[in-house]
């Protein structure tokens, strides 16, 4: 029997794969289990930091607010590139744990975008397949 989940590991990037049009059709979207790190545009686009607080405020003091509300969980200064929290499950944040959809998907941050154009192994993706490939993810 067929298991409905087919969840790939995504950190051995050997078992990903060669990414094609409409793949995320039909995925589970484990590349949203992977460390999210994105950058003050993209909280800005996510509407969790105001463009007058990216503006005027300093990134840590903006990290630090967004680390105390629990939306992320760490900045790195030097690169400016926050990591946004995960759920206790692994999944993002901004992902729906039954439809496996992105909740965020027309604000989405450029890592997402540009995934997996980029990212730890260029043209490949953690696809995995589910059985009720009905709609495509967004």
């Amino acid at each position: 029997m067929r298991s409905p989940i087919n969840i790939v590991d995504v950190d051995r990037t050997e078992t990903w794969s060669h990414y094609k049009a409409g793949m995320c059709d039909t995925c589970m979207a484990n590349c949203c289990t992977m460390p999210l790190e994105i950058r003050l545009p993209d909280l800005v686009r996510l509407e969790l930091v105001d463009p007058f607080e990216a503006e005027h405020e300093d990134a840590r003091q903006i990290a630090k607010r967004l680390v105390k509300a629990g939306v992320i969980e760490r900045f790195h200064h030097k690169s400016g590139v926050f990591t946004v929290m995960r759920r206790a499950d692994g999944d993002c944040r901004f992902l729906d744990a039954k439809t496996r959809r992105c909740t965020v998907y027309d604000k989405r941050p450029n890592t997402c975008r540009k995934h997996p154009q980029v990212g730890p192994r260029p043209g490949y993706c953690p696809h995995g397949r589910r059985d009720d490939a009905r709609a495509p993810l967004r």
